[in-house]
C-alpha cells in the first residue's frame, strides 16, 4: 500500500522522547483488503535492519518485543481491522514503547515496551490474516528518539559574557547600590526627624510644667499678740 507511516506533524507533547514515540493512526487504509476476523499489526525495526526484515507466515511466527536486541525487530499494537476503519471511534495517535510492564516480559505474546536506544527505527503496519500477511503499508523514514544528556558532557563553567553584556551588568549594579543609598537616606532622615520632634515636645512639657506648678517664697507672717519681745 501507499501509506508512509509518519510521527505527527502537530505540536504534541511527548511526541518523541528517549523511550517512546508517536504515530499518526492510519485511517481508511486498509479497507479493501481487510474482514473482521483479520488484524492489523505494527512492525518496529532497527533502520538498517528493514531490508532483512521477513514477514511472519502465522501468529506463531511474530518476533516478540523481547528479541529486538538480537532480532533488531519485533511486532506490537496488534489490533483488529475495525479500529482503523474511516468510522473509528479510536485515537488518532499511536504511541509506541508505553508499556514499561514489557521490560520483565516472560511470555512470548506481542508487547509495546520501552524502546531500549536511541535508533533510529523505521516502522510499517501489517495486516494479517488467518492464512498469513494480506497488505502492508510502506516504511515509514527513520525516526531517532531524543538522547539523554551524560553529565560529563556538562561544562560546569559559567559561560563567558562579551564585553557589552558585562558593561550592562555593571551600570545596572552601580544603578541599584545609588537607588539603595538614596532610599535608605531618605528613610534615615524621616526617623530622625521624628526622634527629634519628640523630644522638643517632651522638653516644652517638662518647662510648662515647671512653671505652672512654681509656688513664689513665702512672705514673712505676724507673730502672734504673745510672742512680741
Amino acid at each position: 500500500l501507499p501509506y508512509v507511516p509518519r510521527v505527527p506533524s502537530v505540536a504534541l507533547l511527548g511526541k518523541v522522547t528517549a523511550t517512546t514515540f508517536a504515530l499518526e493512526r492510519p485511517c481508511c487504509i486498509f479497507n479493501q483488503h481487510a474482514n473482521a476476523l483479520d488484524s492489523i499489526w505494527l512492525v518496529v525495526a532497527f533502520a538498517n535492519a528493514t531490508a532483512t526484515f521477513r514477514n511472519p507466515s502465522s501468529r506463531a511466527d511474530v518476533p516478540p518485543y523481547k528479541q529486538l536486541p538480537t532480532a533488531h525487530s519485533y511486532m506490537t499494537l496488534e489490533m483488529a481491522a475495525a479500529t482503523y476503519t474511516c468510522s473509528a471511534p479510536s485515537p488518532a495517535i499511536l504511541r509506541v514503547g508505553s508499556d514499561t510492564a514489557c521490560r520483565d516480559q516472560a511470555t512470548q505474546d506481542p508487547c509495546n515496551g520501552p524502546l531500549p536506544s536511541p535508533g533510529p527505527y523505521r516502522v510499517k503496519f501489517l495486516l494479517m490474516g488467518c492464512h498469513g500477511p494480506k497488505a502492508e503499508t510502506r516504511w515509514s523514514r527513520p525516526i531517532l528518539l531524543r538522547r539523554a544528556l551524560s553529565p560529563s558532557t556538562i561544562d560546569p563553567a559559567p559561560t563567558r559574557h562579551g564585553s557589552d553584556v558585562v558593561v550592562l551588568i555593571s551600570i545596572l549594579a552601580s544603578l541599584g547600590t545609588v537607588l539603595a543609598t538614596a532610599v535608605l537616606g531618605a528613610l534615615g532622615a524621616k526617623v530622625w526627624g521624628s526622634l527629634c520632634h519628640q523630644d522638643l515636645g517632651t522638653s516644652a512639657f517638662v518647662r510648662r510644667s515647671y512653671r505652672t506648678h512654681h509656688i513664689p517664697p513665702a512672705l514673712p507672717q505676724p507673730l502672734p499678740p504673745g510672742c512680741r519681745c
